[in-house]
């Protein structure tokens, strides 16, 4: 096989692509350092590596069932996997619409071949190989403990990412109906939690502000940067966040033009952070968390303020926020003075995230922003997926941010 062609096998299975020699994108930096870096000198040493890469099956050879694809992160799911090499969509419900076409519920779908969706009663898990379920909290647990062991799974529901049953029955006011279930699931961080995400069947996917909290705090916690008490989260999010059910509150007239405040105090999310803060601290951390309701579509912004440990400055933060996430293609720390904005992020996979000294002597500002809809919830869970069924977690997410 000549360097050329080992080229083209190998970047098919990495999710880039080659023009002859020349490099058009590259889709996996640490692949690219690590392994293709250290072949280029030696094209028989390529062609020798590469050589089963050559048997990769180019058709969509993975069918995918997606449950609850008449909402947003189910519209997300198909949307990317238009994008996807391996991933086939083979199987759609979603109750209400059941008997309808994709392309009816979301026509901007239309330019794709899926199959008509149907009632959950009435589908065949035979006939698939891993399922995404977008269902709403609360009827998820009944439906996943009824598939097929040999499923793997990414939930997007809430009802498998907190481990404390009790604590889950607490925020979410109903009884936990998988309890011997719940013990075998993977919380789906990715970036945090890569290893066990490989091994995993039952894959929680994180919430949108979980992630955008969690992605930036979790190193600094990992290194004693900063203190565990006195974090203020201040957190935005764009109307798609709250689902697209039919809700007075979300009517143009009552969000455009206006900033309100939500579950304060009481969001659902508030266990999720802090179980995620406390594994890292190994003791209880709690936070306070405000989120607002923004008028924009998606994006989602949170604003977190900490104390730095002793003689820790936040050229320290950004330091070590650089550094754990220098190999990784989806989360960017910015330079030293550069604001992350919602619209840089917009459509994607990414998250952008910087840190600011307070004007309060010891304590730091940091900043973190995501689509609410794809690294806060679709682009994340098929992130987590492509690692479940071993590919390249880029596969299908390359899309670059929408602007403007």
């Amino acid at each position: 096989m000549s360097t050329a062609s080992a080229f083209s096998s190998i970047c098919f299975e990495r999710g880039c692509w080659f023009q002859g020699e020349r490099k058009i994108r590259v889709a996996d930096k640490r692949f690219n350092k690590l392994t293709l870096g250290s072949h280029l000198a030696s094209p028989s040493s390529v062609s020798v590596r590469f050589s089963a890469s050559s048997s990769v099956k180019s058709d969509k050879d993975v069918r995918i069932g997606l449950l609850g694809a008449s909402g947003y992160t189910g519209a997300e799911i198909v949307r990317l996997l238009a994008n996807h090499p391996h991933f086939q969509v083979t199987l759609m419900t979603a109750d209400r619409k059941a008997g309808q076409s994709m392309e009816s519920v979301f026509p901007h779908l239309r330019a794709q071949k899926l199959p008509s969706l149907i009632s959950v009663k009435d589908a065949d898990f035979s006939t698939v190989d891993a399922v995404f379920c977008c269902l709403p909290h609360g009827t998820t647990q009944e439906i996943i403990k009824e598939l097929p062991s040999a499923l793997k799974i990414v939930d997007l529901s809430a009802d498998f990412r907190l481990r404390n049953i009790s604590e889950y029955e607490e925020w979410y006011g109903q009884p936990h109906k998988a309890v011997e279930l719940q013990k075998e699931v993977v919380y789906g961080l990715t970036e945090i939690l890569r290893e066990d995400i490989k091994k995993a069947r039952l894959v929680a996917n994180p919430g949108c502000y979980p992630t955008s909290i969690q992605l930036p705090l979790v190193p600094l916690m990992k290194a004693n940067l900063i203190k565990h008490e006195n974090i203020i989260i201040d957190a935005k999010s764009g109307v798609s966040g709250a689902g697209r059910g039919a809700k007075e509150a979300n009517l143009y007239s009552e969000i455009a033009e206006g900033i309100s405040s939500y579950g304060v105090t009481r969001h659902r999310h508030v266990p999720e952070i802090e179980q995620g803060l406390s594994d890292v601290a190994q003791s209880k951390v709690t936070v306070s968390f405000t989120p607002h309701l923004m008028p924009m579509i998606r994006g989602m912004q949170s604003t977190i303020y900490v104390e730095m440990a002793p003689g820790v400055t936040t050229e320290d933060l950004h330091q070590q926020l650089k550094t754990s996430y220098e190999d990784e293609e989806f989360v960017k720390v910015l330079d030293k003075g550069v604001v992350p904005r919602t619209h840089n992020v917009r459509g994607s996979n990414y998250c952008h995230m910087n840190v600011y000294p307070d004007r309060i002597p010891g304590r730091a500002i940091i900043i973190s922003v995501i689509d609410n809809l794809v690294k806060g919830a679709s682009g994340q869970a098929l992130q987590n997926l492509n690692i479940m069924l071993g590919y390249s977690e880029t596969t299908g997410l390359l899309q670059q941010p929408l602007f403007p």
